[in-house]
């Protein structure tokens, strides 16, 4: 595994870069900068590479051109993951974090990030939670994480959101930024890199809100199981990792089963789901883990209770 370099010391006051890659989410867009431009916290960047969309984004970044922070650039390229990358290498930002068009940060967020930083000093990576709401804005639910540990990011007991996750911006281009490889799952990939190479540091706060809407990327469930191996496969750092930490992926990797792919049948996801608490027992314990899963023809056991007993087929 790369050895790198310790964390420089941060300034007193650091620049926060928000990377923003952005695509005709020009319904979304002036949300997410003006959720950037109404925090506390200062100095901060926006810096918004979009890919030459046709909608009415350019209209939209153009109404803040009297906003000095906001710097923006509409363009062809070569999809998020080079937007992203691009975005980060122009960012000036010691801190930073990428944000999806069409989500946006609650208020409060920037300063208690700032504060998890001078109070975690060696952290690479500080996060947060997030509220998913729908295409309007109203709040669907707010899912809550357990306590941070690699083991459970790696067995998917425990999820990173993009729009809550705020790094050390050197070290993430030290570590190559965004891997083109695995164009679905490379905030994952980066989140998983990053605390192999620094610590992380978990904040009890609801910082940011993801929107659900019909045109997301995480509806592609299929090409995100393929990356999400894929970045298995290829990692630098799980290889010589701890066994624990070996097993804890090996175990995530089945866990994927009951989020991505597919189709299943019954007796695969059984399968899979005694391969994931064989390899990592913990969870038994965790929610994250469908326990209904261990039991052997458990739909079709509840398909004939419910004609039994429930007047009708499931």
């Amino acid at each position: 595994m790369k050895t790198l370099p310790p964390l420089a010391p941060l300034s007193a006051r650091p620049l926060l870069s928000v990377v923003v890659p952005s695509y005709n989410q020009g319904a979304f867009i002036r949300q997410t900068i003006e959720s950037c431009l109404a925090q506390d916290y200062r100095p901060i960047e926006i810096v918004v590479v979009d890919g030459a969309s046709t909608d009415g984004t350019v209209a939209v970044l153009e109404s803040f051109a009297g906003q000095p922070e906001v710097r923006w650039v509409s363009e062809p390229d070569a999809g998020v993951v080079d937007a992203v990358n691009k975005g980060l290498a122009r960012a000036r930002g010691e801190i930073a974090v990428i944000q999806s068009s069409d989500d946006f940060f609650l208020p409060g967020c920037f300063s208690a990030v700032a504060e998890g930083f001078r109070t975690h000093p060696a952290a690479g990576l500080v996060f947060g939670d997030v509220e998913r709401v729908d295409a309007d804005g109203k709040v669907a639910f707010s899912p809550r994480q357990p306590r941070f540990s690699l083991a459970r990011l790696l067995a998917r007991e425990l999820f990173i959101y993009q729009p809550a996750a705020f790094f050390r911006r050197e070290l993430a281009l030290a570590l190559g930024g965004w891997n083109p490889e695995i164009p679905y799952v490379p905030d994952v990939d980066l989140w998983i890199r990053l605390a192999f190479h620094s610590q992380v540091a978990q904040l009890d706060a609801v910082l940011a809100a993801c929107r659900s809407h019909p045109g997301q990327r995480d509806k592609h469930r299929q090409n995100i199981y393929r990356d999400y191996l894929r970045m298995l496969e290829i990692s630098r750092e799980i290889p010589d990792a701890p066994r624990s930490l070996r097993r804890a992926a090996a175990a995530g990797a089945a866990m994927l089963k009951f989020r991505y792919g597919g189709p299943w049948s019954d007796a695969e996801l059984t399968r899979a789901a005694w391969r994931a608490l064989l390899l990592r027992p913990a969870l038994l314990l965790s929610p994250a883990l469908p326990k209904h899963r261990l039991v052997p023809g458990y739909f079709a056991l509840t398909g004939l209770r419910r004609k039994i007993f429930g007047g009708g087929a499931p």
